[in-house]
């Protein structure tokens, strides 16, 4: 099948590449983000490929939609910036990779949860400098204290037993199904509420929903425990920045790694290094020295690569031999 990849990077490339061994689909790579001005560089292609910052609104689709294309792979988990009604009123299957490596993003959010704790990034940078002091780096360790696990899927599940069992943390979790594995293993189950005002460390493992957007806004934050740490992994909009910033100013919020923003899609993914950020809420943040960013990384490892390729490598032979596709997402009305 020929497929079309947008917001591709040298990463994808590789990856896409080697899995494609297997497949022999016709693959061409695109740089620019997909969106309705660039999606006729789709036409004639019946299959396009995106990611998440990738906007697939119905304008988009319907570009697509009349170049020929039948087929939108996203080769990542979210959806959120996909209209499934305007996809399916177009006649355009929607898939996606529901699970990759979960490892990856589990292993990186407790890697941001240890550095924003023990202040690692900051220590890092003194050293580069000749600054051997400790002072501002005393850190309160994981041991011991109640840390609170927003959504329970793989991968908040993975965080969950790694808090509980490796670090002898009092788990507490938020989500409508609980997992009976993790209840086995000490993790307690309450409502989010009680999770904002108990945990001295909250980490974000749930969907974006319209019930989810701002999930940590002004409400939430004045109710939680001063000074807890806040750890997001999971979807930018899960977070209100603003709210974020006046809580860390407030001293309510002690310490925030974010691996991605609610508006990330001008910022991540690219060299910016010697342009001038517009975003000032997102500059603003940088300034704190309790403030940890990465730039949405955290499913970046080989593994995790190679099996997003072949899943949807896989979705698209699948489409194109008229097979059940496991991975399609419902056609919204």
């Amino acid at each position: 099948m020929r497929i079309a990849f947008f917001s591709t990077k040298s990463y994808d490339r590789q990856s896409f590449e080697e899995a494609n061994t297997a497949f022999a689909h016709e693959i061409g790579f695109l740089e620019p983000r997909l969106d309705a001005v660039t999606a006729s560089l789709a036409a004639g292609w019946p299959a396009v490929c995106a990611f998440v910052n990738d906007r697939l609104d119905p304008a988009t689709l319907a570009v697509l939609a009349e170049g020929g294309t039948r087929l939108v792979a996203m080769r990542c988990a979210g959806f959120n910036n996909v209209d499934l009604a305007a996809a399916a009123r177009l006649g355009i299957t929607v898939v996606r990779v529901p699970a990759y490596s979960p490892e990856a993003v589990a292993e990186f959010t407790i890697g941001l949860m240890l550095s924003l704790d023990r202040k690692i990034h900051r220590a890092w940078a003194r050293v580069r400098e000749n600054n051997f002091s400790l002072d501002g780096l005393l850190g309160l360790g994981l041991h011991g204290r109640v840390a609170g696990v927003v959504g329970t899927g793989r991968i908040g599940a993975l965080v969950a037993r790694a808090l509980r069992l490796g670090f002898g943390c009092e788990v507490l979790a938020a989500d409508q199904v609980q997992n009976p594995a993790l209840v086995s293993a000490g993790v307690r189950y309450v409502p989010t509420e009680q999770l904002l005002e108990q945990a001295d460390i909250i980490t974000l493992h749930c969907p974006l929903t319209p019930g989810t957007r701002h999930l940590v806004d002004a409400a939430s934050i004045a109710r939680a425990r001063p000074g807890f740490q806040l750890i997001n992994t999971s979807r930018g909009a899960l977070v209100d920045a603003d709210a974020l910033i006046d809580g860390l100013k407030r001293g309510l919020v002690g310490g925030v790694a974010l691996d991605v923003y609610e508006q990330e899609g001008d910022l991540f993914f690219e060299d910016l290094s010697n342009e001038i950020i517009q975003d000032d809420v997102f500059q603003r943040l940088l300034t704190f020295p309790n403030v940890l960013v990465t730039g949405h990384q955290a499913f970046l490892t080989r593994p995790a690569l190679h099996a997003i390729a072949e899943t949807t490598l896989h979705s698209a032979a699948d489409f194109e031999a008229g097979r059940p596709l496991p991975n399609r997402l419902p056609a919204l009305s």
